[in-house]
């Protein structure tokens, strides 16, 4: 899995995550799976923050996901301080690529990248990113290249 540890991460969110009881596996730490719904929370913050989901919905169109990978660092336990972090890596014309940290305790515990697009909600064929997003994410760059 190639993470690229670029400063400047474009349309950044954060997200304090709880350890649920329900989250923790036969071992005492956080089951697998529950990082994949750890992402979707990310995401889901940053929908709201940048493109929410209603109006995508209302346009016709919604995201979704072609692929994940995670790499998992360190265990997460019952009672750790959870932080997620998620942002757009790359934007193409009809693609996009997520990448992600969870952290434990302030210690890199798993990375993920994810990658989507958006489809048409009647036809299910991809559609051009929306503009809205477009722009956001290149008015982001462009204030990381002049600083």
């Amino acid at each position: 899995m190639l993470i690229t540890h670029n400063p400047h991460r474009p349309l950044e969110v954060k997200l304090t995550i709880p350890v649920r009881t329900y989250d923790i596996d036969f071992a005492g730490i956080v089951s697998n799976i529950v990082y994949i719904r750890w992402l979707e929370d990310l995401r889901l913050k940053c929908l709201d923050e940048y493109l929410p989901l209603g109006q995508l919905i209302e346009q016709g169109y919604t995201p979704i996901l072609a692929g994940t990978e995670i790499e998992y660092k360190r265990p997460i336990k019952l009672g750790d301080k959870v932080e997620g972090r998620l942002w757009i890596h790359n934007l193409g014309r009809l693609k996009l690529t997520l990448q992600a940290e969870i952290f434990s305790n302030n210690n890199l515990a798993a990375v993920a990248i994810q990658k989507g697009a958006f489809v048409n909600f009647q036809t299910g064929r991809p559609i051009p990113i929306p503009p809205k997003l477009q722009q956001k994410y290149l008015a982001d760059q462009q204030v990381s290249s002049s600083i």
